[in-house]
């Protein structure tokens, strides 16, 4: 099936609810979803991020959702990160958690969704952190402004910046001035050309002059890309940066990295939710 047809389909939320009434259809979908999600429960997210350490490869657990609507839901999965994060000893040290502020509720007007953060970020474990995920260009401001005040209060937490969008070089220079350290993306959302770049190679080159001033600015710098050019050629000009990379995407390449003694750190998700993500995922691997 092409990547145009696996893309439709990963956002009907139809075609999910039949296959989810279909016998047998739904489990057969999850098995070959398990190449890109852990499992349904936190401790198939835990399992597989204690195998991945002893093969020299760190991981950042997130809980499947984005996009709540209303406070109270919010606050609900603010609570379920909440217990994600005090369970953390669990996995192996240095576990981070990954969350996109969409999924606590980062369009709401005032301070609740800093509340909600300061939460999770207050019961991490020591040596962890929460890494904020990249999300539509019109969410930009507001993400940076709670990723920020979150530094300032000296909470533990890193942000993406996305290559492809042409405010980047600004809002990583605000980040790196602010000692946050940045995960450099290319972009995975198909945003307006008054605001982003092309894909191909004007994101490839925004994303090579990115690392470039970064590294410059002695920000703590790691590079969430698939490419292996682009990651060869970083890896080779410049020092002390790590990859992250997403789970049961080129996965040779990861233990490759770790072999090389690469900081590794792969996206682990869970959670009841995961049709849509990895259908995203199959998707991404038909992209011609």
């Amino acid at each position: 099936m092409s990547h145009r047809a696996l893309s439709a389909l990963a956002n009907s939320e139809r075609f999910e609810r039949v296959l989810r009434v279909l016998p047998g259809v739904e489990q057969l979908a999850f098995r070959r979803a398990l190449r890109y999600v852990a499992g349904r429960e936190r401790g198939d997210a835990f399992a597989l991020a204690r195998r991945l350490a002893g093969e020299g490869i760190a991981s950042s657990i997130d809980l499947f959702g984005d996009n709540v609507s209303g406070a109270l839901e919010a606050d609900r999965v603010a609570e379920m990160y909440v217990d994600l994060a005090q369970a953390l000893p669990e996995a192996p040290p240095g576990t981070f958690l990954s969350l996109d502020l969409s999924h606590i509720g980062v369009d709401e007007p005032g301070a609740a969704i800093r509340r909600r953060l300061e939460r999770i970020a207050e019961a991490l474990p020591a040596g962890a952190r929460i890494q904020i995920g990249a999300e539509r260009a019109e969410r930009a401001d507001r993400i940076i402004e709670v990723v920020l005040a979150m530094a300032r209060a000296g909470l533990s937490v890193s942000a993406t910046a996305q290559a492809n969008l042409k405010r980047s070089l600004a809002d990583a220079s605000r980040l790196a001035e602010a000692g946050v350290p940045i995960r450099l993306v290319k972009g995975a959302y198909t945003e307006d050309p008054a605001v982003a770049h092309a894909r191909g190679e004007p994101t490839d080159l925004a994303f090579l002059q990115l690392a470039y001033e970064l590294h410059c600015s002695k920000a703590e710098l790691a590079l969430g890309t698939h490419d292996p050019v682009l990651r060869e050629a970083l890896l080779h000009s410049l020092s002390g940066i790590g990859i992250e990379m997403l789970l049961g995407v080129r996965p040779a390449d990861a233990h490759a990295l770790a072999v090389r003694n690469v900081p590794v750190r792969i996206y682990i998700p869970y959670g009841p939710s995961w049709f849509r993500y990895a259908m995203r995922r199959l998707a991404e691997s038909r992209r011609p």
